[in-house]
């Protein structure tokens, strides 16, 4: 099933679809190559900067195609008759082609997004979800049949093929927190690449390590909070750890009324912590998940009340 998404199952390798070229295999290659389907060239150079920023994007799209297109690579500096005729000027340079001629090009870096496009154009559309976006699919359609453990063996095998991949690293930390390894997660966590670091997967894989972390420090305390409460309905940092202690055992819905409280009795104690508390709980449980949409409403009919 997973196997048969990053193409195991008898796709195309990624040995047929991408390729290093040269100036005898070119005609073979590109122009007779081109006839039955796309082909883009790459010309690039080991010293080139924007080149390696560009050769991952392209050859990453040309994957998610799934065979609707062909990469080939051409290194100038072995191949310096080939790029002047071709009229390299400037690396990195891709040219694609169809029907034995190029049709379209461009020269230096452009975004992941654009690189996409640029392929999937080429492709006539056919392009799809890549397999890394069908096993995100796959692993979220297995968490909401209850199934973590196929979610976390499909993450770890996305992982394998894309390592630096937010979602599935930001999964498997909610896994961890789940089973209270809270180091595990952290070490997850601590994996995530810096550019990746504001996916919102991550932020609320966070949130949710942060919350865990601090109703861990009240665990087994909840009675005593109560009672703080009962005896004292002002006790407003009773209440505030009391939601914490909740949350982090799994009792969401009484943890978010217990907030909802407290911001009805104070809303600015302790600059608004009760308020601050309940956006940290809607970025760890997911903004489309129905406690987040339902308490989101119930605040801000308190705080506009």
């Amino acid at each position: 099933m997973v196997e048969a998404i990053f193409g195991n199952g008898g796709g195309p390798g990624t040995g047929e679809l991408i390729k290093n070229g040269n100036t005898a295999s070119f005609m073979a290659d590109v122009i007779d190559g081109s006839k039955d389907q796309a082909v883009i060239v790459d010309f690039w150079a080991p010293w080139c900067g924007p080149c390696k920023q560009l050769g991952p994007a392209l050859e990453k799209a040309v994957k998610d195609a799934r065979g609707a297109v062909k990469l080939v690579k051409i290194n100038v500096d072995e191949n310096q008759e080939l790029a002047a005729q071709m009229r390299i000027q400037s690396i990195p340079a891709v040219y694609a082609f169809k029907g034995g001629r190029p049709v379209d090009g461009f020269v230096g870096a452009l975004p992941d997004s654009q690189v996409k496009e640029f392929v999937s154009r080429l492709a006539g559309g056919a392009a799809g979800p890549s397999p890394i976006e069908e096993a995100l699919a796959m692993a979220k359609e297995a968490i909401a049949a209850g199934d973590q453990e196929q979610a976390d063996d499909i993450y770890e095998q996305i992982l394998e093929h894309e390592p630096d991949t937010a979602e599935a690293i930001a999964g498997l930390a909610r896994s961890a927190i789940a089973r209270k390894d809270l180091a595990a997660a952290k070490r997850r966590l601590a994996s995530v690449p810096p550019a990746a670091a504001g996916h919102a997967e991550v932020q609320a894989a966070r949130a949710a390590l942060e919350l865990a972390e601090a109703g861990q420090k009240n665990q087994g305390a909840t009675a005593e909070l109560e009672a703080r409460i009962k005896a004292d309905p002002q006790d407003h940092q009773a209440r505030l750890d009391l939601a914490g202690a909740l949350f982090a055992a799994g009792d969401r819905a009484r943890a978010i009324d217990e907030l909802l409280d407290l911001v009805k009795r104070a809303r600015d104690w302790n600059e608004q912590a009760a308020r601050k508390q309940l956006v940290k709980f809607f970025e760890a449980m997911g903004h489309g998940d129905p406690l987040t949409v339902d308490a989101r409403k119930r605040l801000s009919s308190i705080l506009f009340s």
